[in-house]
């Protein structure tokens, strides 16, 4: 099962079961253990997931953090866990502790639902206080979900992650900052783009004129991308319907109506024609079945004959157009069955 398939699975399984979780230890077993074995790592496996790891802190003894996970008999991730209930703090966090003391370049602080990982950027062996992956596993992008590949065990490789680490920091905090200020430009962001448009002298009350300016400049901007990416999708799946319909064409090309077909549509007609006048009795022939409509229309079938092959079927609709289909010796036999087509008609007609 591919990983994106397996955590939308567990944001299901999260979101229906967290109201019944009530401790921390339940916590652990309902979310993040399942969120280890995602990650590809057995968690009954002492060799693989160690719970309540300890390590040796000086003076500190018997201090334990919830879950070290071990590859080549080395820890490579160390997770402390909190309760869904609690919001996610590194202040006093064992993970600062515990980080300088193992050969852990990565330490996972996580409730169940919201997730950060954090490395040592700032200083060598010593944790970052913020973290550079960050995410709320009911609520995934597929970037995310890309990064949270890189931790699977088939792909684990710390020099990898650690590389795109602070790509991915800077990146998070940069969004943050643009989003601060596509809410509440600040008058520098502000000064960036007056200067370029604006002649005059910038004084305060310029400055904040251009406050406005600049956020529906940058609103209406943004806008105007999402809509040309929505056209430039319609345009794609246009071309690709109209692909799909030049290959039905082709498709009816190979289609040969027999005359015994055409006996039959003329039996039909023959018998619908006290009811319906002629022009609106249609055929329309398929590799499958030789189809009788009413209008033309796909949604109004009156029957449909299977003539081709070594047993001969009529195809009849009830009032819920749900199709029975019935055997006939020959074409003649279609005269049987007037009641039945007289009475199809009459329900389109009612409709």
């Amino acid at each position: 099962m591919e990983i994106n398939i397996q955590l939308k699975s567990l944001a299901d399984k999260i979101n229906q079961l967290k109201s019944k979780i009530e401790t921390e230890e339940s916590t652990k077993h309902a979310f993040v253990l399942p969120f280890i074995h995602v990650l590809g790592y057995d968690a009954f496996n002492p060799l693989e997931v160690v719970p309540e790891f300890t390590a040796d802190l000086g003076l500190k003894k018997g201090e334990k953090v919830d879950y070290a996970i071990f590859q080549n008999g080395e820890p490579i991730i160390i997770v402390e866990c909190k309760s869904w209930k609690e919001k996610l703090t590194v202040h006093n966090s064992q993970l600062f502790r515990y980080f300088h003391v193992t050969k852990t370049r990565f330490a996972l602080l996580t409730n169940g639902i919201n997730y950060q990982f954090f490395t040592d950027l700032d200083a060598q062996n010593k944790m970052d206080e913020k973290p550079f992956l960050e995410f709320d596993i009911t609520n995934l992008k597929e970037n995310t979900i890309n990064e949270i590949t890189k931790f699977h065990k088939s792909n684990f490789n710390v020099d990898n992650i650690v590389s795109n680490a602070s790509s991915l920091k800077y990146i998070k905090e940069i969004k943050k900052q643009i989003n601060a200020e596509l809410e509440n430009p600040s008058n520098d962001f502000t000064r960036f783009f007056a200067n370029k448009v604006y002649t005059g002298r910038l004084t305060e009350k310029v400055v904040d004129e251009f406050k406005d300016l600049v956020q529906k400049s940058l609103n209406q901007l943004i806008s105007e991308k999402i809509n040309d990416r929505l056209n430039a999708a319609l345009t794609k799946e246009t071309i690709k319907q109209q692909d799909e319909e030049i290959v039905t064409i082709e498709e009816e090309n190979k289609i040969i109506t027999t005359e015994e077909e055409l006996d039959g549509f003329r039996i039909v007609v023959a018998i619908l024609r006290r009811k319906l006048p002629i022009n609106r009795i249609v055929h329309r022939d398929t590799q499958s079945y030789f189809g009788i409509l009413l209008d033309d229309n796909n949604r109004k079938p009156l029957c449909r004959l299977h003539l081709n092959g070594g047993k001969k079927y009529i195809s009849l609709f009830n009032q819920n157009k749900s199709e029975t289909k019935l055997s006939i010796s020959c074409i003649d036999d279609i005269y049987e069955f007037e009641k039945e087509l007289l009475e199809t008609a009459a329900l389109y007609e009612t409709e």
